[in-house]
This record gives C-alpha cells, structure tokens and sequence, in this order.
C-alpha cells in the first residue's frame, strides 16, 4: 500500500509547472498589471517578446503582454520556488493560452532570455530671460545626446 501511494507523491512532484500557465486576471486594474509586468521583466522574464517587434505584441492588450511577462517569469522561477500571484493580478491555468505566432513556455526550458539595445537622439533649444540687481540677461543653449 505504501509503494503506490510514494509513487504517485513522487509522480506529482515530477510534473512541476510544466502544462500550467500563468495568466493575468482580466477583472484586475491595469496599473497592478503594469507593476505586475515590469516585476517580471525587471528580474529575468523575456519580455523581448511583448516589445513592438516581438512575437506576442499583439494582442496589444495590457491583459496579454501581463499574462505573457508573468508566465514567462513564473516558468523561469518555479523550480526555485517563485509562484503565480504577483499579488492577487495572476493566476494558474492548465489552457495553453498561445495563438498565432505567441507560443507561451509551458516550462523553464521553453523560456528565451533576452537583451535589448537601443540609441536615442535628440536636440532641443531654450531661451531664458531673468532680471536681477545689476542687469538683465539672455542665454540660448543647444545638447545632443546618444544613450545605449
């Protein structure tokens, strides 16, 4: 009795997150989705993916780049323990929530890293007139900048 009872304990305790999804509550605001994206992205979900030019941009929904970011994370995660709350904003499904070219990782080993770079250039001018003891002055200034 005690042998197939300690197999199925170990059989559950084998299958880990894989076939589960963490997806975003749709009922939740979109500011606790927005702080529950960049949680994720900001400790090691791939969030390249829900960057304009990514696979799973589109539906360009807050619901959908949440669910994405904190599934991504939560994938990563939880073999060392990370659950699927994200406080109160996610939840687990066993419905592949992937279409089209978005494929969500249904396990660690289907979560991508990646980085991104970027440069910026801008110019801007300001004129500034003040008055004060001892005289009057004008200055006009102009900056560029490049940011990686």
């Amino acid at each position: 009795m005690a042998i197939p009872l300690l197999l199925l304990l170990l059989l559950a305790m084998s299958t880990g997150s894989d076939g589960a999804f963490c997806v975003c509550k749709p009922d939740q605001s979109p500011a606790a989705m927005q702080k529950a994206i960049d949680y994720a992205c900001w400790r090691g979900a791939d969030c390249t993916q829900i960057m304009q030019s990514g696979a799973c941009y589109q539906p360009s929904t807050i619901v959908a780049h949440c669910s994405y970011a904190t599934n991504s994370y939560f994938q990563k995660n939880s073999p060392i323990g990370a659950t699927c709350d994200f406080g109160g904003v996610a939840t687990l499904t066993n419905t592949d929530p992937s279409s089209g070219t978005c494929k969500y990782p249904a396990s660690a080993s289907g979560v991508g890293t990646g980085t991104g770079t970027g440069t910026s250039t801008g110019t801007g001018t300001g004129t500034s007139t003040g008055a004060g003891t001892g005289g009057t002055g004008t200055g006009t200034g102009t900056g560029v900048g490049t940011g990686t």
